[in-house]
């Protein structure tokens, strides 16, 4: 950690300290002053750059003038949502900021490549590590690994499982749970007769997956009026989502009034499928989304969406105010929910576009 390696400065520069004075003080009987001027050069010879000096710095720079190492071990590419945010993040964590971030996407969203990343910042001795995974469970070794390296973690959207939080330092995401209970408590007041519906899954082992299906299930599976069809994985993708609704709609002779899609693409790839059977989305078939990105409020205010629950990707500031206070020695919260809102209608999604960031 950051805190300990300034604690091995400041003891290294006080050693030299010492060494200097007792020098000075052995040269002090010579009125020639050349002890004096030898003092001088031991001083500087054996004193640590300014760099590594401790200094009365706040906590939000680092104390030495050296920039922060973070290791960022990352989703990469899988949508809007994503690329917002670790865009976000690595606006945020950026040298004018005072860091020196280092960014791993994941190759073709695999853990194994993932993990290795994770491996090489712990052995790097980066100050902390941000990690975003792809899947929630294996993680407890490369963990436990940083932690004997005294290298704090902090978990950005996804959570692990099993959910060990002695392992990580806190998690920064809105609360999956929470999200999707809104989205089917809309359901609810929006169809009170009920109806048919299917749910449009991310990829399976995903933590935001189960987590989403939870709070959905809480509320739904007390609704006799709802009968749940069915439920698939579309990997986030519009194209998954249109082929899976495609097949579903055939199946069931368009009898689906509903539908949850777990993210905003898949959502929208529905919207196609719907139209292409004959139907209106909106209409005969009500498609609720989380996320929020602006192509689907863009669906949203041309009624071919009926609901986004928004799913905030843009926390890379309260990431920054994490690190910084962990690296200082802080307590943070072990789970920071981050703040998201609702669009219920078009003329909600077209208060919101004009300011869209995603």
């Amino acid at each position: 950690m950051i805190t300990r390696k300034r604690l091995q400065r400041t003891a290294a520069l006080a050693a030299v300290v010492a060494v200097s004075i007792g020098l000075a003080a052995c040269g002090s009987d010579d009125d020639s002053g050349s002890d004096d001027t030898a003092a001088s050069e031991a001083t500087d010879a054996a004193a640590p750059d300014a760099s590594d000096a401790p200094s009365d710095a706040p906590a939000d720079a680092p104390a030495d003038g050296e920039p922060i190492s973070v290791g960022f071990v990352a989703v990469g590419p899988e949508g809007a949502w994503r690329a917002a945010n670790e865009a976000n993040m690595q606006e945020t964590f950026s040298a004018e900021n005072g860091f020196d971030l280092k960014y791993a996407p994941a190759t073709n969203l695999d853990q194994k490549s993932q993990i290795d990343a994770f491996t090489s910042f712990v052995d790097e001795g980066v100050d902390v590590v941000l990690l975003s995974a792809t899947e929630g469970a294996g993680w407890e070794d490369s963990l436990t690994r940083a932690q004997e390296a005294e290298i704090p973690v902090v978990l950005i959207d996804r959570g692990i499982e099993p959910d060990d939080s002695s392992l990580y330092v806190t998690r920064i995401a809105p609360d999956n749970v929470e999200v999707s209970k809104g989205v089917a408590e809309w359901a609810v007041s929006a169809l009170p007769d009920g109806g048919n519906y299917f749910v449009l899954e991310g990829p399976a082992g995903v933590g935001v997956v189960n987590e989403r299906n939870d709070g959905w299930d809480s509320v739904m599976d007390s609704q006799s009026q709802f009968v749940k069809i069915g439920a698939q994985t579309a990997n986030w993708s519009a194209e998954e989502g249109k082929s899976v609704m495609e097949t579903v709609l055939k199946a069931n002779d368009n009898d689906i009034q509903l539908v949850f899609a777990q993210n905003d693409e898949m959502g929208l790839g529905a919207a196609l499928a719907v139209e292409e059977a004959g139907l209106v989305p909106g209409k005969d078939v009500l498609i609720a989304t989380i996320d929020g990105t602006k192509a689907a409020l863009e669906a949203l205010a041309a009624a071919r969406l009926s609901f986004v629950a928004e799913y905030n990707p843009l926390f890379g500031d309260t990431a920054v105010d994490v690190v910084r206070k962990t690296l200082a020695g802080e307590t943070v919260e072990p789970y920071i929910i981050v703040p998201s809102g609702t669009f219920d209608s078009p003329e909600a999604a077209q208060e919101a576009l004009p300011t869209r960031q995603y």
